[in-house]
């Protein structure tokens, strides 16, 4: 026996085929209902975290600075939904693949244009404050490490005391040595003695000024101290972030001051200098030696200590000169942020947020290859099929009413019978002579 598709002209293929490319046809007619009112949602989403975000770029909260955001974020729901709903509509239906190729290219260029208007204002409504306190918290860790810099420069600097402290002491013991004579054997307080006790109360001069500036180091390292906690915990206060900002701003300012005086309070420069004045710098006194000999074992000795001198003060100064060599803290300055910016400098900080700000405006595109396969696979389920083989039982009864009513139209109106005389009296007695009953 034949298969009753077959003698209808289609296979049982096609006739699969058609039963598939009908039953996704209902689908996506029941998905139409819904799918105008979800885009609207998400329209309408994305709108108000639009509005959200271009409030917090407005500096004025006035009555005009609100219908500024609102009409932005109405012009981007708009714009969102008549975007999509075009897409939806033709991306779909297109066949030729120059066709698909323009449309997916411009649903591309529509996608950049959405995420420049829309997104990153979204993700600055969901975690604008929080890219602001990323913020603080960077600008802390900067100021932290220049403050702890500048303190280990000026530390070593103080270190130089030492140093110092040493130099003073040899010159201090060759002086004693040149009153006993052991020096150039000429025992008291001559020339040689002179020299070395001039340069030993120069280096004790230096000794105590490095000395005095100790305190002074202790204290605005733990001024800025104070001012770094303070600054940490304006970062994790809870509450608005602007008013915070403003804090962190005049604290931020202050720790610059302690900041700047460590770099001030540095003695290696001063140490460098007074080692290079040491044996550039030699009063020499008169000899005073009572014969030539002994004038000339001072002119020896004196040319000694000057060589020593000039080793110490070669020493000292590399010293110095390697605390002075020592990267100086970077120079870090506050600058307020907004959330938008603030959402952007550290977007790799906060991905989920702005996967979730993107995804609300581009979400729909999912929807759009969606009915792209969809409207493929119910093409390629009637393709060899004519017209007249996919018809519904539903389409057939309206192709039949429709041809009931043609036929109908199309049938000759029969001619109108003549309508009986009618006479008056007067006229039936002028024709029988006698009036008719």
């Amino acid at each position: 026996m034949s298969d009753p598709n077959t003698q209808a002209g289609i296979s049982r293929a096609e006739a699969q085929g058609v039963r598939y490319a009908a039953e996704l046809e209902g689908h996506v007619r029941w998905l139409d209902s819904i799918t105008g009112a979800a885009l609207g949602v998400l329209a309408t989403a994305s709108g108000i975290y639009t509005y959200l975000g271009v409030s917090s770029l407005l500096d004025d909260n006035g009555a005009l600075s609100f219908f500024a955001a609102a009409s932005y974020s109405i012009a981007v729901s708009v714009g969102i939904f008549v975007f999509w709903s075009y897409l939806m509509r033709l991306l779909p239906s297109v066949r030729s693949m120059a066709s698909r190729i323009g449309l997916l290219v411009s649903m591309g260029i529509g996608s950049l244009a959405i995420i420049a208007m829309s997104s990153w204002l979204n993700a600055a409504a969901l975690a604008g404050s929080a890219a602001v306190e990323q913020h603080l918290a960077r600008t802390v860790q900067d100021y932290q490490a220049s403050l702890e810099q500048a303190n280990n420069i000026a530390v070593s600097a103080q270190g130089l005391e030492r140093d110092v402290a040493r130099v003073r002491q040899s010159f201090e013991d060759l002086s004693a040595q040149e009153a006993s004579g052991d020096l150039s054997g000429l025992a008291g307080r001559g020339a040689v003695f002179r020299v070395l006790s001039q340069k030993a109360d120069e280096l004790r001069g230096l000794e105590a000024q490095i000395a005095s500036q100790q305190s002074l180091v202790e204290a605005a390292f733990a001024e800025g101290n104070a001012t770094l906690s303070r600054m940490r915990a304006l970062t994790v206060e809870p509450g608005p972030v602007e008013p915070r900002s403003v804090h962190f701003s005049e604290e931020a300012v202050r720790l610059a001051g302690f900041i700047t005086q460590l770099r001030q309070l540095s003695v290696a420069p001063l140490v460098s200098r007074a080692a290079q004045d040491l044996a550039a710098s030699v009063v020499l006194p008169e000899l005073d030696g009572r014969s030539d000999a002994a004038r000339g074992d001072q002119q020896s000795t004196i040319a000694s200590v000057l060589d020593v001198l000039g080793q110490r003060a070669a020493t000292l100064r590399s010293a110095a000169d390697a605390v002075v060599a020592m990267p100086a803290p970077a120079d870090t300055t506050y600058t307020p942020i907004s959330t938008a910016d603030a959402v952007i400098r550290y977007a790799g900080n906060f991905a989920p947020s702005w996967a979730g700000a993107i995804a609300i405006d581009l979400l729909p595109g999912v929807l759009v290859f969606i009915l792209m396969v969809t409207q493929a696979a119910i093409r390629s389920g009637r393709e060899g099929v004519g017209i007249e083989q996919t018809l519904t039982l539903s389409e057939l009864r309206a192709a039949m009413m429709v041809l009931h009513e043609m036929d109908e139209v199309r049938r000759p109106v029969p001619p109108a019978s003549p309508e009986p005389e009618v006479r008056t009296t007067e006229e039936r007695t002028r024709g029988n002579g006698a009036p008719t009953p």
